[in-house]
């Protein structure tokens, strides 16, 4: 327990006791005369005498965090803290106990270097009230959760489903074809549903029918509590934890399928378990198998033992994980996606760039290139870079927690952590965001411009080779250091293998009635989203 914690605990207990030693009538205007003294000497404290008291930002960030929340709240915390670095500069202080820095060198101090844990916000995405890698709090326990399932990610692995990815890629032009020059498409809808396809193949090696829902206008279960998970996610940071049950009573329908997203994805991989445990005692699935056999993420989890005991990892812990890859996987690659049809819509000049590099490499615009070839094409991977810089799909502030430290030798000053020249105590929340980081004039000029072209080289130089390397080193849409993205390479290869095929075989088209600048406005539920929760664009059948 923090001194401030403590201080706040006893002066609560012991307030009521004093008054009655003095015999001051403890009626209703002593008690809000006594509240009110209590809370300003908390404000006066925070403002003035707390170790973060030098730290620059708004006076009512540094009294309470209810003005961050109702931000965060209104899914707007990213512009709200870029808005504060563009005030005071760099380093911020976004609340009570919380400070946001914007600078790469201390991003990889705290994410890759100390690698500090992170902070409780991150037990509001729990998966079927159970931890997994996203939401292990330490380092160490994240260590052992990932040590699991990195194989499966590895591209060498990867490129086993590739087949798959292709496969599902197909059907989705095959889709987009029947649709062409009759209606615009709602694209979110459209790409969950094909990427619950395409995740579900490499987490459970299951066919999950969601295109083939999505194309009898059925939306797949699965599909609905993937897209309302985040947003409970947010709900659930700021809605106190002893009021969530009763929160989650109100009788409101969409409230009601907001809360149980995660017990219908929860139901849902508990089918595929089931199933896939029922394969291992039958006999169709060999119970052990060897390091390079093509193995869906679930039957990798199911026979990994754990190091510290030797013992297989439960099916409670096999079940979060793979929710938690299944969500991350499908929510940020779709409104990616969406983003990056929708700035080709509005964009000729790019579109036709990007289709005169993939007709050369596509003469048959229905065969798919091997993934090694897409990533060869300069455009192709240079628009990505730009569409990951602009519209990354995680554009949040990414909490720390800066640890205590153990020695019983260090001083009290050596305990503090230099955060660009402020001392920060033990249990400081920091963090940086990729928003910020992304938009920073200094490394990308013209930062709210979408300029594929900053990411080619010109000449050669050492200037240039500078100039890129820099660029890259700010670059963080699958977070960084030791918690980035597990799932990175697999989101490339799915976005790259959709892009190419999409692009080759239409053009793409949107109607400002529909789709603009204000529906699309990114918002900020852990993950982005368009604040009219839709992208709708019609895609155009090119002739071949």
């Amino acid at each position: 327990m923090s001194t401030e914690t403590l201080y706040l605990t006893s002066s609560n207990v012991a307030l009521p006791y004093f008054l009655a030693r003095v015999a001051i009538p403890i009626n209703s205007a002593s008690i809000l005369l006594a509240t009110i003294s209590f809370l300003l000497g908390v404000a006066v404290y925070r403002l003035y005498f707390s170790p973060l008291a030098a730290i620059p930002g708004p006076w009512y960030a540094a009294v309470s965090d209810l003005w961050l929340n109702t931000w965060i709240a209104r899914l707007e915390q990213h512009r709200t803290i870029q808005a504060l670095f563009e005030q005071y500069g760099p380093v911020v202080r976004i609340g009570p106990n919380k400070v946001a820095f914007c600078d790469v060198t201390t991003a990889r101090s705290v994410y890759a270097i100390h690698k500090f844990d992170k902070s409780n916000l991150y037990k509001s995405l729990l998966t079927n009230d159970n931890d997994h890698a996203m939401t292990s709090l330490s380092h160490s326990e994240h260590a052992i959760r990932r040590k699991a399932f990195a194989p499966h990610y590895a591209v060498s692995n990867l490129t086993l489903f590739q087949s798959e990815i292709q496969n599902f890629a197909g059907k989705l032009t095959e889709t987009l074809d029947r649709t062409s020059g009759k209606t615009s498409v709602e694209c979110l809808e459209l790409f969950r549903h094909f990427l619950v396809d395409a995740m579900s193949s490499t987490v459970f090696g299951f066919r999950s029918g969601a295109l083939e829902a999505w194309t009898m206008n059925v939306t797949h279960p699965v599909v609905g509590s993937i897209h309302d998970f985040p947003v409970r996610g947010i709900l659930r940071s700021v809605v106190p934890s002893f009021l969530w049950k009763s929160f989650c009573r109100i009788p409101n329908s969409r409230l009601r399928r907001i809360c149980d997203s995660d017990k219908t994805l929860a139901e849902f991989v508990g089918e595929r378990l089931y199933d896939v445990r029922s394969g291992l005692h039958s006999g169709a699935l060999p119970s052990e198998g060897l390091d390079n056999e093509k193995m869906p993420l679930m039957h990798r989890l199911l026979r990994h033992r754990l190091v510290s005991t030797g013992e297989l990892v439960p099916d409670h812990h096999v079940i979060s994980e793979c929710m938690g890859h299944m969500i991350a996987g499908v929510d940020t690659s779709s409104t990616l996606l969406s983003y990056l049809f929708w700035e080709l819509s509005r964009r000729s000049d790019i579109m036709i760039k990007l289709q005169a590099e993939l007709d050369e490499v596509m003469t048959d615009s229905k065969i798919i290139p091997d993934i090694s070839v897409l990533n060869e094409l300069p455009f192709l991977n240079a628009f990505l870079k730009e569409g990951l810089r602009v519209y990354g799909s995680a554009p949040a502030f990414l909490e720390r927690v800066v640890p205590a430290r153990t020695s019983a030798t260090v001083s009290k000053a050596d305990e503090d952590f230099d955060l660009m020249g402020y001392a920060l105590p033990p249990g400081t929340i920091v963090g940086t965001q990729a928003w910020s980081m992304h938009r920073n004039a200094d490394v990308f000029p013209s930062a709210e411009t979408f300029l594929p072209e900053r990411w080619l080289s010109t000449d050669g130089s050492d200037a240039e080779e500078d100039r890129l390397m820099k660029m890259s080193q700010h670059l963080m849409p699958f977070g960084l250091g030791t918690r980035v993205c597990g799932g990175q390479n697999l989101a490339r290869m799915m976005l790259k293998i959709t892009l190419a095929t999409t692009v080759r075989n239409f053009d793409i088209i949107a109607n400002s009635a529909e789709t603009n600048e204000r529906t699309m406005k990114i918002m900020d539920a852990f993950v982005s989203q368009p604040l009219a929760r839709e992208c709708r664009l019609s895609f155009l059948t090119r002739s071949h």
